[in-house]
């Protein structure tokens, strides 16, 4: 509701209020009329009544003009309030305006009552109260307000004396009592009030009281306005006195009450927010048919016997049971079996029971249509099936448990079971297996319910089995159920097993839907989409959503939000079991291949135009069609998101791959590279390359080989792990000499000169990169990119600042004849980082900021960093030691989700030095000491140096000695790496000495 106006005026969300008396006259006259044009002259005299000044237009337009800003702020349109030739209007859409949602329940449970609904009825008209907060529009007092809000307020007062009414019928005499006491004091010439408050005192046995209210009423009516009580009132005090009052209250129990409700078991377990809401929405008359469904062993019959045993009490006369076998070893029983065992149930005698189905309707409504009756409906197959079983009596209350949703019954409050929270599974084992031996053992019977998939049914057997087992721990049978090849064979005591569970509800399914859940057993994932379960299926997007909507009804897979879907665990080893039947190798293969050329489909489009040109030569090509062209087409068009979700299921599909589509599995990993990289996802990159390059290994395929080796030393090198990745990078030289194409050996010997960089050997990198120059010649622009965008990287850390200038101005000028983004982002920031070392503050920072622009659009964390750490140091060095602090922060986070040790250690350092600029020498001193050990730990000298140096600057004002000391070892460090840095270093101990 964005308008309020039963009770004082308030607008959006919570109690926000206008403030200006003017403003709240006009927004509450035309909340009075809403969606109908108020001339100007009913505005100005609504709010000056008689006495308009000459300005009363102008100050009326200043009064509308103010109430658009102030909608405005609350988020609301300004277009709300719209300007008409005649004066003006407010746009009320449904549900906006409290009056008229209260007008709308009004007139449902006006319709509920003339249906006979009177817990319906009940409810729509005490949800219609609820809306109000006091009288309606309180605190406005001008005339013409007043007495449209007062006609409000008597609507009210007509709904709630039918809103008693009907919760007299149901029985409720005792609840009201404070309410209509408190009501009639306010209101104590209302005679329908007054005869309400003596039925309801005398419906619970206190007629003295109701004699006495009903004199004190005549008093009144005779001293206020001279006249005697009216005829209904009068009639209501003779059938008082006679003791003769027919009180539409509980209905009337049976002679001979019915309880068929099977034994609550006495170990029930959790569900308690379930059941306190249940009963809840029961005892509130909100619905007087729920629905419980779940997937098989859920405990859908336990949860709502319990309830039912719970609410016994309320339902005298009969509770009833059947079991209607919808997902069972029979048949599931027709409606007309079905009503004659409920009929044998209250009584009747078979031989009153017709053969034709609508009589046996008709006796069974006639039975119940006086009696307080609850009705469980247990494993129902279909809404078929339990339509015409369903109660008219208004006294009546129906239960169903299904493992399908019934969504063709046209009422009913539908509750759907997920599985246990982790300490009511373990609560529940405890109950069945003993709960000294599972506090015994907590982290084991924690496991045990987690290999039971939190599942009840499961939880029960397996506790089942512990109690035949004495001599079992808890962490014996949770080794057996970690270690079992075949799980569900672990769950079964006696004829029980969760399997045959779950085969009652898969028999029952279509054959496409048996088929595709059989088949999504292949998916590695907790969740599949849409397009990959059409994927694996091979058929279309629509073909296949009836089959998951089907399987989703059935309770085989939930959809925890639209479009993905999730199998059980228990439930996806179900379907793992069905599809390793050797009678569907054949379907499992060509499912896995469909599997498999979906993923690549999808990631080499979405990783394209990640790719810089020249690596764009090494993804996979000439893929076959993909098996779901539709499929394949959403899931890019989601791109990066798609990537995000699916990106748990790369390393097992590759995993997958090997055995029988090995060429797949390398594949995979090359076209996954650059978007993990990226990412910083570097554990998931090297172990989906070590699989790939297993597979290329056992293909024989050494250009393969060659990459899986080159992509395995990117994430080494963003590790720090550089003599690994030195060794990955000469072992793929030395195949790619032999059999690898010249651009890849060009691009290996580039890495090789890059990790040189890294180190702190920029000479020898420049030495390996002129090699590749070389080989590289005049044709190849891309490589051309690549190689000028890593000399400027190396000639700028050795303080080669006019050459480093001329390399990445040539780099710019390629990039933008090649149009390759990424490489435009790269050469404007290494502009950007050279002219600020030159002293070009002005253009430098202007380049920088578009350079952080691109690489943002990008998704590109690692260089965004290095260009938000470049104008983090100009800010700094510029006076502005905060903002600094803020950038610096900033890079850290964007380099520490690109996953690289160096560039953690370099925004820290960073951040020191901004931290001592403000004056905060503790933190900086803590900061440069913790950068210290990690640079250590990787040997990484230039940071090592750095975070010396800022020990240094630490100490230089206090301890000059040791100032002195941490700069001679930084000194020390950075001519080893050769880095224009030192002379800096130089500089300060001149000072110092």
């Amino acid at each position: 509701m964005r308008f309020r106006i039963l009770g004082p005026l308030c607008v959006g969300e919570g109690d926000t209020t206008i403030t200006a008396p003017r403003d709240r006259v006009v927004l509450a006259v035309l909340l009075l009329r809403a969606n109908r044009v108020v001339s100007v002259d009913d505005l100005v005299d609504a709010i000056w009544e008689e006495h308009p000044p000459a300005t009363s237009r102008a100050q009326l337009q200043t009064c509308v003009s103010r109430l658009r800003q102030r909608l405005a702020d609350l988020g609301l349109s300004p277009d709300t309030i719209a300007t008409d030739p005649a004066g003006y209007a407010i746009r009320i859409r449904p549900g906006e305006l409290d009056s008229e949602i209260f007008a709308r329940r009004v007139e449902a449970g006006r319709a509920a009552l003339a249906s006979g609904w009177l817990i319906d009825a009940r409810r729509q008209f005490r949800s219609a109260l609820e809306l109000w907060r006091g009288p309606a529009l309180a605190g406005i007092p001008q005339r013409s307000v007043r007495r449209r809000a007062q006609a409000l307020d008597e609507q009210r007062l007509a709904v709630l004396e039918e809103c008693v009414e009907v919760e007299l019928r149901l029985g409720h005499a005792g609840a009201l009592l404070d309410e209509l006491t408190e009501q009639l004091e306010q209101h104590p010439l209302r005679e329908r009030l007054r005869g309400q408050l003596m039925l309801a005192l005398s419906t619970v046995g206190r007629q003295a009281d109701a004699l006495a209210l009903y004199r004190a009423g005549r008093r009144l009516y005779a001293e206020e306005l001279g006249i005697e009580p009216g005829p209904a009132l009068q009639e209501l005090h003779q059938r008082v006195l006679a003791g003769d009052l027919a009180v539409a209250g509980p209905e009337p129990r049976s002679n001979v009450p019915v309880r068929a409700l099977p034994r609550a078991i006495t170990d029930f377990t959790g569900r308690m927010e379930t059941v306190t809401r249940l009963v809840k929405e029961i005892e509130e008359g909100e619905a007087r048919i729920h629905l419980i469904d779940g997937m098989a062993g859920s405990g859908k019959t336990t949860l709502a016997v319990h309830v039912a045993t719970h609410l016994a009490d309320q339902y005298p006369d009969a509770q009833l049971f059947i079991d209607l076998h919808g997902h069972s070893d029979r048949a599931p029983l027709t409606p007309g079996a079905a009503l004659a065992t409920l009929l044998r149930q209250l009584g009747v005698p078979t031989e009153r029971i017709p053969v034709d189905l609508d009589d046996r309707l008709a006796i069974w409504r006639t039975e119940l249509a006086d009696r307080r009756a609850l009705v469980l409906l247990d494993n129902a197959a279909s809404a078929e099936q339990v339509a015409p079983l369903l109660p008219s009596g208004a006294g009546c209350l129906t239960l169903i448990t299904s493992r399908r949703r019934l969504v063709g019954l046209d009422e009913g409050r539908p509750s759907s079971l997920p599985v246990l929270a982790t300490d009511e599974a373990v609560e529940l084992l405890g109950r069945v297996a003993g709960v000294e031996r599972v506090a015994a053992e907590p982290e084991a019977a924690v496991e045990v319910v987690r290999r039971c998939g939190h599942l009840p049914l499961a939880i029960r057997l397996a506790g089942g089995r512990l109690v035949h087992r004495p001599r079992w721990r808890l962490a014996d049978l949770a080794d057996r159920l970690a270690g079992s090849r075949d799980t569900l064979a672990e769950l079964a005591v006696g004829q029980r097993s969760v399997a045959d569970a779950f085969a009652l509800s898969y028999v029952q399914a279509s054959p496409a839907a048996q088929r595709t859940f059989r088949l999504l057993g292949l998916h590695p994932g907790v969740r599949v989409d849409t397009a990959t379960a059409a994927a694996i299926a091979g058929v279309p997007l629509a073909e296949v959503q009836d089959a998951l909507d089907e399987l989703v009804d059935a309770h085989l897979m939930d959809e925890p939000e639209p479009g993905r879907y999730r199998l059980h665990d228990l439930v996806r080893e179900y379907a793992r079991t069905l599809l390793a039947d050797p009678a569907n190798a054949t379907e499992r293969h060509a499912a896995l291949g469909r599997l498999l050329g979906h993923h690549l489909h999808v990631l080499v489009a979405i990783a394209t135009p990640y790719e810089t040109p020249s690596s764009r030569l090494t993804l996979p090509r000439d893929l076959p069609d993909p098996p779901c062209p539709d499929a394949v087409a959403g899931c890019i068009d989601r791109g990066m998101a798609w990537f995000d979700e699916n990106r748990c299921n790369l390393v097992p599909l590759a995993t997958m791959a090997t055995e029988s589509f090995p060429h797949h599995a390398w594949q995979l990993a090359r076209a996954s590279w650059r978007l993990l990289y990226l990412g910083g996802h570097l554990e998931e990159l090297l172990e989906i390359h070590h699989v790939g390059l297993c597979a290329a290994e056992a293909l024989g395929n050494e250009q393969a080989q060659v990459l899986m080796l080159n992509y395995l030393a990117s994430a080494h090198v963003r590790r720090a792990r550089f003599g690994q990745a030195n060794a990955l990078l000469r072992r793929a030289v030395e195949l790619c000499r032999r059999a690898g194409p010249p651009h890849l050996l060009r691009r290996l010997l580039a890495n090789i000169a890059i990790g040189n960089c890294i180190i702190g050997e920029p000479r020898r990198g420049i030495e390996v990169f002129n090699e590749a120059a070389a080989a590289i010649g005049g044709g190849n622009v891309a490589e051309r990119c690549d190689l000028l965008n890593n000399l400027t990287h190396a000639t700028c850390a050795l303080g080669r600042y006019e050459e480093a200038l001329r390399l990445s101005r040539r780099h710019l000028l390629l990039a933008r004849e090649v149009g390759d983004p990424r490489h435009l982002a790269t050469a404007l920031g290494h502009v950007g980082i050279v002219r600020h070392r030159m002293g070009h503050t002005g253009p430098a920072g202007r380049l920088l900021r578009m350079a952080l622009v691109l690489q943002r659009q990008l998704r590109n964390r690692f260089d965004e960093g290095e260009v938000l750490n470049e104008i983090g140091m100009m800010a700094r060095e510029a006076g502005r030691p905060e903002e600094a602090a803020a950038l610096h922060r900033q890079a850290y986070i964007a380099i520490s989700d690109g996953g690289d040790l160096i560039g953690e250690c370099r925004s820290r350092n960073l951040l020191a030095r901004a931290l001592l600029d403000q004056g905060d020498v503790r933190s900086a001193q803590d900061l440069f000491g913790r950068v210290l050990l990690d640079a250590t730990k990787i040997n990484h000298r230039y940071e090592r140096a750095h975070a010396l140096d800022g020990l240094a600057r630490c100490l230089r004002d206090t301890d000059p000695a040791g100032a002195r000391s941490y700069w001679f070892r930084a000194l020390s460090l950075l001519r080893e790496v050769e880095s224009p840095d030192a002379e800096e270093i130089e500089g300060l101990l001149a000072e110092l000495a």
